[in-house]
Order: structure tokens, then C-alpha cells, then sequence
């Protein structure tokens, strides 16, 4: 079993609509949750979130939200608990 934290950010393009950011992954927890507070003064979403599971299955548990800043996109809580 390996846990990934990952920090996703989010932009806005010339016409308004919010994209996600290639995402990124951090080392621990700590440094997820710092990466994302950073990020967060000039994005206007970002969350960072931790999943753990077994890469050789494929099998993993749902992603656990360490941290949230700004209005996430519809659907990005549902995405993640698949």
C-alpha cells in the first residue's frame, strides 16, 4: 500500500472558464496542505488530497481532502470518491 498527496489547482482563461492545472505531487501531507495555502493567494480554487492503494492492482480507497481553498468546480468531490 502507497499513500500519493497531490495539489490541484485551478485557473481562469481569457473567457471565464475555470481549467484545472496539470497536478501536482508533493512528499507529505504537510508539505500538500502548505503548497495548496500557497497557491491559494493567487488561484482562484485549490485543493490537495491524499490517496492511498496498491499500484500493482490498481485497487485504491477513495481520496481523502486534506485541504480547500476558493470554490472547487462541480464535481470534484464526486470525481475523487471514485
Amino acid at each position: 500500500m502507497i499513500t500519493y498527496f497531490v495539489v490541484q489547482s485551478f485557473s481562469v482563461q481569457k473567457k471565464g472558464a475555470i481549467t484545472a492545472d496539470p497536478p501536482m505531487q508533493a512528499a507529505s501531507a504537510a508539505q500538500a496542505q502548505r503548497t495548496a495555502e500557497r497557491l491559494s493567494l493567487h488561484k482562484p480554487a485549490v485543493f490537495a488530497f491524499s490517496r492511498s492503494g496498491d499500484p500493482a492492482t490498481g485497487e485504491y480507497e477513495p481520496a481523502t481532502i486534506l485541504c480547500s481553498f476558493g470554490d472547487l468546480p462541480d464535481g470534484v468531490e464526486d470525481a475523487l470518491a471514485a
